[in-house]
Parts: structure tokens; sequence; C-alpha cells
């Protein structure tokens, strides 16, 4: 602005003067606007909108973010000595890990006189990845019912996702462009199922009992959807569903998986850090996402070498790809993770 002012007038205004203040004042109110009409560019299209814009673009596809999920488990209540009379679990009595991921659990429960443990289900208290600990996280409870002394989960706890995140939710907006749901094709159930918070994945298998039928298969982030979820599922597509039109909700059969793999560690790394963190990255990626989608070695391959570490790797077992249908889950069998000799 300065320089046309130049140009056309004969004119400097010297460096403080009023008039080059005014100018530069008005020259940041106008870069202002580009970049305010660049965002509003940017949120007018799902490809790039972001945050409430972008759900404001799901809704119009009718889609909604999902909302976290809770982790669930199971902990195990150890009384300091067998009773001659049963003891009382209250629901809510809430169990923590070391680094204060609280538990609670989800129902009474009775330990039975003379027994000295039982195995109650419980719920993280705060939804969201945080809550997926490993077994034998949970080491202390807030408030000791009567008689109980100590406490610990036998097994992993898992299922908890953060909330959806903009990556997620933009796939899946743009997925209803690609792939339209018309209320009687594969996209209209999968997209049904994939609205539900807890579902991970789902497959559609169309005439799976002849004309007419259809089934659908969900998998949690944890694998294996609850008997509740399904119930949902099998409400929700009833009364959505064709007229004439067979709809089945049912879990999807487990496949078991056994790894076998070498992994050479970089200098200066500790050997054992390196192997744990390749075990704990194929334990994650063995969730409900892998539900129908085969188990390629080039896929372990690049998680492997992806770990801090890893300089090199051997794939022992599987030997070669595996096909999996599309109504099947793998899941993770015995995992051996050893260095490469």
């Amino acid at each position: 602005m300065l320089a046309d002012f130049g140009e056309k007038t004969g004119l400097e205004p010297r460096e403080g003067a009023d008039l080059s203040a005014r100018m530069y004042a008005l020259a940041a109110q106008v870069y202002a606007l580009y970049v305010q009409a660049d965002w509003v560019t940017r949120q007018a299209f799902p490809q790039t909108a972001e945050g409430r814009y972008l759900d404001c673009h799901a809704q119009l596809r009718g889609l909604e973010r999902k909302a976290p999920v809770a982790a669930e488990g199971t902990v195990r209540l150890i009384a300091g000595e067998a009773s001659a009379s049963p003891r009382d679990i209250p629901q809510g009595t809430v169990c923590m890990t070391a680094g204060l991921v609280r538990f609670e659990t989800v129902r009474p429960a009775v330990l039975p006189a003379g027994d000295v443990t039982v195995d109650v289900p419980i719920r993280a208290l705060e939804p969201g990845a945080a809550g997926n600990v490993s077994a034998g996280a949970i080491v202390s409870m807030a408030v000791a019912p009567m008689g109980i002394a100590a406490c610990t989960n036998p097994l992993p706890c898992a299922g908890g996702a953060d909330g959806e995140g903009d990556g997620e939710l933009r796939q899946r907006v743009l997925d209803t462009f690609q792939r339209l749901p018309n209320g009687a094709n594969a996209a209209f159930y999968q997209q049904g199922a994939l609205s539900f918070d807890q579902v991970a994945a789902a497959t559609v298998i169309s005439r799976p009992r002849g004309i007419g039928t259809v089934d659908v298969i969900p998998a949690t982030l944890a694998g294996m959807p609850g008997e509740e979820l399904l119930a949902e599922l099998e409400e929700y597509f009833q009364e959505r569903r064709e007229i004439a039109v067979d709809v089945q909700v049912r879990a999807p059969e487990p496949m078991t998986v056994d790894l076998d793999i070498q992994v050479e560690a970089k200098e200066g790394w500790e050997k054992r850090q390196v192997l744990d963190g390749v075990e704990a990255a194929i334990r994650d990626w063995f969730n409900g996402r892998l539900l129908g989608r085969d188990i390629l070695r080039a896929q372990l391959g690049h998680l492997i070498f992806g770990c801090d570490g890893v300089v090199n790797y051997k794939i022992k077992a599987p030997a070669a790809d595996l096909t999996v249908e599309p109504d099947q889950l793998p899941r993770l069998g015995e995992l051996n993770v050893e260095g490469l000799t």
C-alpha cells in the first residue's frame, strides 16, 4: 500500500507518520479478512472442516461424533481369611491402579462362606483409552468392603476408547458419499452399526440364509460384543429394516492367531525393553478393528519395525498371510517375542 501510494503521488510517507500508521492498521485488517475467508472455506467442506463445523457436516449425513467409551473388565477381591458367613460386596466399590486409574464394580456381589476370592465385573469411572490396563494393574481399593484385604485384575481391562476424533469422523462422513446408504444396501446396515459408540468395526453379509436375509456382525474395541450391545443393535435394525427382510445381528466367529517373532534391538538399547515394546504394540493391534481383515505378514512387519529400538526382525509364525472371512475376528493366541538369533 505504501509503494502504490508513492507511485501514484510521488510522495513517500515517513515511518511513524500518521498516514503510514493508518496504512499499517488497514493492511492488518485486510490480511485478517483473507485469513478469515480461508478459514471459512475450509469449514465449508467435510474434507477440511474441523470441530463443531465437522459435526454439522456429519449431522447432514445422519451421523454423530462417537462419545468416549469406558473400559470394562473383572476385579478379583481377596479376603484376609475365610469366613463362616457370606460377605456382601456393594455395587460401586472403587478399585484403583498405581497410576490412580479408578474402576467401580457394576453390580452387587457376594463372597460365599468359606471362600477367599470372588470375581466381580468392573467399569472405568472415566471413559477413554486410559482405562485399558494390563492384567494385575489394579492394586488397591478406595474403601475396602468388610473383610476384603486386597484386589487385583486377573485379566486386562479393555474396550475403552477416547471420543471420536476429527479424522475418524471425517472418514465416516466421506464414506456416506462414496457408499450411499439407501435403506437396503450393505452400506446402510454397516453405517448404522458404526453409529453406536461401542462398535469399532462391522461387516454385513447379504443372503446368508437365502433371499431376503441379512447378517450384521459388529465388533467392539475389546473384541467380542456383549449380549447387551447385540440386543441394542437387533432392536435398532428391526425398527429400520426393509419390509419382509430377516435381519440378524450376531457376534463374529473368533479366529485364534499364534505369533512367533524374533527381534533385534538397536545398539545401546536394552533388549528386554525393546521386546516388551513390540509385544505391547502387537497386543494393542489385535482389537475389534481387525474384524474381517486378513492378517498380512507385511503389515505385521511394518508394525514391528515401527517400534522404538527395533533394527531388524523375523516373523517365524505365521509362515504365510492368513485369510479372514468377513464374519471372523482374529484374536491373539500364543505370542512369543524373543531376540533374533
